[in-house]
């Protein structure tokens, strides 16, 4: 009890120095360190970054890799910085989709008035004319758009692994037609209008003692309350709104649209899918939505760790068939590459991609996603079960 007692003065003292020391804190002299402008470069050389022959990014000066922390303890203001980059990196690949893969951009909605939003896709010359082949590439969920498996593998790794191009070129070297499909360019964003709220006392129903009290406060108050309204957003984004492109407002139906406008039209007589994650799903819903037609067309699907779910997306009896037959699903896991996994569910073989990262297993299953398009080709032109044309699924790693 003594030690109490005693203790009692020396806590009101040190109480006493901490509240003399925070009211010497000048709050805006502290919050001085404020997040620097949102204001980035709009190409690789304001980034200084390029593209070497390897088709790594790297640092023009350092020759280092992409840096993400490039500002410690400012965590959103590297991410958009990221994301800055990442909408730069999307354009230039757009650039080598038409200059080095000689791919033709096609605005979607095909029939889109001057004045309403449009989409695009990629296709080569020989697309809708080729009688032979056809490939059409779908990429998954998220920021990716066309030409694109995964940014972060772009930005972190090289465009072979990150990007659709090693795909094109190699089906155009072995004579296919190719489509290139942009479901996540789903919407246009544009800026709200601001709106002008009249502040005058006519238009106002409070009180007038209120608004009167509310004119007189102290520039001091007004002051403190704009640096913690600073504070919670220290700057504050352009409010934008999302104007929908018609017919294409999600990855589904902008599947169902270039099918119908575009790979139905084509004289390929054998169309093949390679479609990675979400893509996946959207070809499922494809298929529930244009079951007939996808069958007489299609001659082979390549899954890369699809996300479809035959239950939940409530593809019937006949559809699950046709997939076991004609599709494989190529997926994450740390088995060699083809080797048998298996899956819960009564849709399509799956076999090993021989990674253990989603983002890498289009990348990973190239080789063989070649083989089973061949096999699948072969088999059909010399009229044998189509059950035949999955020997590809079961192909040990060293035959490659």
């Amino acid at each position: 009890m003594a030690q109490i007692q005693q203790g009692g003065p020396d806590e009101k003292e040190k109480s006493t120095a901490l509240k003399d020391l925070l009211s010497r804190i000048d709050l805006d002299e502290l919050m001085k360190k404020d997040e620097p402008p949102l204001d980035f470069p709009d190409t690789l050389e304001g980034f200084e970054y390029a593209f070497n022959e390897k088709g790594q990014l790297r640092h023009t000066k350092t020759g280092e890799p992409f840096v993400f922390n490039y500002r410690e303890d400012l965590h959103r203001w590297n991410q958009k910085r990221y994301e800055a980059l990442g909408e730069i990196i999307t354009k230039y690949v757009y650039e080598l989709l038409e200059k080095d893969c000689n791919l033709k951009k096609i605005s979607i909605p095909v029939d889109a008035t001057e004045s309403e939003p449009k989409s695009f896709i990629f296709m080569s010359e020989d697309a809708l004319t080729n009688p032979q082949k056809l490939m059409v590439l779908i990429h998954g969920s998220g920021v990716v758009r066309a030409g694109q498996w995964a940014r972060r593998l772009i930005i972190n790794e090289d465009l072979d692994s990150g990007t659709q191009i090693p795909f094109i070129k190699r089906a155009m070297e072995e004579g296919y037609g190719v489509i290139v499909l942009n479901p996540n360019e789903n919407y246009i964003e544009v800026e709200k209008p601001t709106i002008h709220v009249q502040s005058s006392s006519d238009s106002s129903d409070e009180p007038a003692e209120k608004r009167e009290r509310k004119d007189k406060v102290p520039k001091e108050t007004k002051k403190r309350r704009d640096f913690y309204e600073k504070y919670r957003n220290p700057q504050r984004e352009k409010e934008t709104m999302q104007l929908y492109i018609r017919e294409n407002g999600s990855p589904e139906e902008h599947a169902v649209y270039v099918w119908d406008h575009f790979i139905a039209q084509s004289a390929a007589e054998n169309v093949f899918f390679v479609a990675h994650s979400y893509g996946g799903l959207a070809f499922v819903e494809l298929m529930i939505q244009r079951e007939a037609d996808v069958k007489s067309k299609v001659t082979a699907v390549a899954l890369t760790d699809s996300v479809h779910n035959v239950w939940h997306q409530e593809a019937g009896k006949t559809i699950r068939e046709w997939m076991r037959e004609n599709c494989c699903n190529w997926v994450s896991s740390s088995e060699p590459l083809d080797t048998s996994v298996e899956s819960m569910l009564p849709d399509c073989p799956r076999v090993s991609a021989g990674t253990d990262r989603h983002e890498l297993t289009s990348w990973k299953s190239f080789p063989s996603i070649f083989k089973f398009f061949t096999e699948a080709s072969e088999a059909k032109t010399s009229s044998l079960k189509p059950a035949l044309t999955r020997r590809s699924h079961r192909i040990k790693h060293e035959e490659l």
